[in-house]
């Protein structure tokens, strides 16, 4: 099926994509003498089945040298030619790496082919050392913002170009550029030969840094000569976003409910803490229509629903409300709490494509049995945190905590104590994402 529809996208889109580029860019080289003086063309929307935002990375360094460096533009430019660039298609921009890394130009500069070969043209080669590590981590961090024309819930692409090897590290790159979401393709061009393979610092450099090692995202060229027949094949990997593995992370990929004891024993200053916890964990993540999702419950004997996963989509919003929530006091019914929050809060969302988690903060005894609900949850699909403090027996803890229940359930013996439990529980929600994509 996948490999179907690449090639009818290639023949159909990219071809017409291509045609279309260079025939624009032919008549705009000779400027009509009759009446049409229009200055204002109008804008291509380019190839709408390949819809990324991709930043190449090329390699500046002494390592390519000058000639080779032309070779390895018009390369680009040919790839970025059949892309078929367009307002609601790609859009493309450009790094080089060197010693220091340097954008070219953003994403949000060109919408159009010929703009973005004319931008290509006009590089200049950089020397220094092939420093991609440093480069792939620069692009990561700074490339996709929404400042600089990142478009939201779009594959975010960083193709980076190495001829031979880099001279720094680039696992921890690759490991930063899947934190933040985004995919890396590697293309290598004369891998270095037995001879030179003691200078290379990691011979698996291609596999630490890929999206996902799996083959989809390495693509190796011989060298910078007769690269004509390479262009397409590529083209054809970076528009099979469904392959896009590294486009979700725990950031952007997640529903999180936090259930939040408001019974007597707690108090209203202690209450007060307890919202900030929530309100620091909640703000760690991409909060919006097409990203994270969050939701609120406070329980005694009864629930309440603060607000549900559908009712705010920015991240402002969500911790406003979460501020204002209001303290109920009453007693402690963890039990049927959960049982609420699974049909009342999870329930209207069975479809969403996240992955489901809850929060549940408590500083006492149930007064009913929290194991059987809690059961019922993590069959759902829903994984729990359970946080307690003061009162909160160990026990009811780690029934209602998924497993492995050490790192699902948490307790400090103050209200204080809850500060540092946020950081592990942003990294327990991350990690679980992790294996669970895996």
């Amino acid at each position: 099926m996948l490999s179907r529809w690449s090639a009818s996208f290639t023949v159909t889109k990219g071809k017409s994509s291509t045609q279309e580029a260079t025939g624009r860019s032919v008549s705009t080289a000779h400027p009509p003498t009759g009446k049409r003086l229009k200055k204002t063309p109008e804008k291509k929307t380019g190839n709408k089945d390949c819809k990324a935002d991709i930043a190449f990375l090329i390699d500046g360094s002494f390592n390519i040298g000058q000639r080779r460096f032309n070779l390895q533009k018009n390369f680009v430019g040919k790839v970025a030619l059949m892309l078929g660039i367009g307002t609601e298609g790609p859009h493309v921009g450009l790094v080089q790496a060197s010693e220091h890394p340097k954008i070219e130009f953003y994403l949000k500069n060109f919408t159009s082919a010929k703009d973005v070969l004319f931008a290509i043209k006009e590089v200049g080669f950089r020397g220094g050392n092939s420093n991609t590590g440093k480069a792939l981590k620069h692009t990561a961090q700074k490339f996709f913002t929404a400042d600089t024309g990142a478009r939201k819930g779009l594959p975010k692409v960083v193709v980076v170009f190495i001829d031979g090897w880099p001279s720094d590290d680039i696992e921890e790159a690759g490991i930063v550029a899947r934190e933040f979401g985004v995919n890396v393709f590697i293309v290598s061009v004369a891998k270095p030969i037995p001879e030179e393979l003691g200078m290379v610092q990691d011979v698996a450099f291609v596999d630490k840094a890929v999206c996902r090692n799996n083959g989809f995202f390495s693509y190796h060229m011989p060298n910078w000569f007769g690269t004509t027949k390479y262009v397409k094949p590529l083209v054809q990997k970076l528009c099979t976003h469904e392959q896009m593995m590294c486009s979700k992370t725990c950031y952007n990929s997640v529903n999180i409910a936090f259930l939040i004891d408001g019974s007597s024993s707690v108090g209203d200053s202690n209450f007060r803490l307890m919202l900030q916890f929530v309100s620091n964990i909640a703000k760690t993540f991409e909060i919006s229509d097409i990203g994270a999702k969050i939701a609120a419950v406070q329980f005694t004997y009864d629930q309440r629903t603060e607000f549900s996963f559908t009712d705010y989509s920015t991240k402002e919003n969500v911790l406003a409300v979460i501020g204002n929530i209001r303290y109920m006091s009453g007693g402690t019914a963890t039990g049927d709490a959960i049982s609420f929050t699974v049909r009342n809060v999870f329930g209207p969302i069975r479809d969403s494509p996240n992955k489901n988690f809850l929060v549940i903060v408590t500083d006492g005894q149930s007064y009913d049995d929290v194991r059987g609900p809690a059961a019922a949850a993590h069959d759902a699909g829903i994984t729990i945190f359970s946080v307690g403090v003061a009162w909160a027996p160990l026990d009811d803890l780690k029934d209602m905590a998924s497993k492995p229940k050490e790192s699902h359930a948490f307790f400090t013996r103050e209200f204080t104590g809850l500060e540092p439990i946020v950081s592990d529980v942003i990294r327990g929600i991350c990690r679980d994402f992790l294996e669970s994509q895996q």
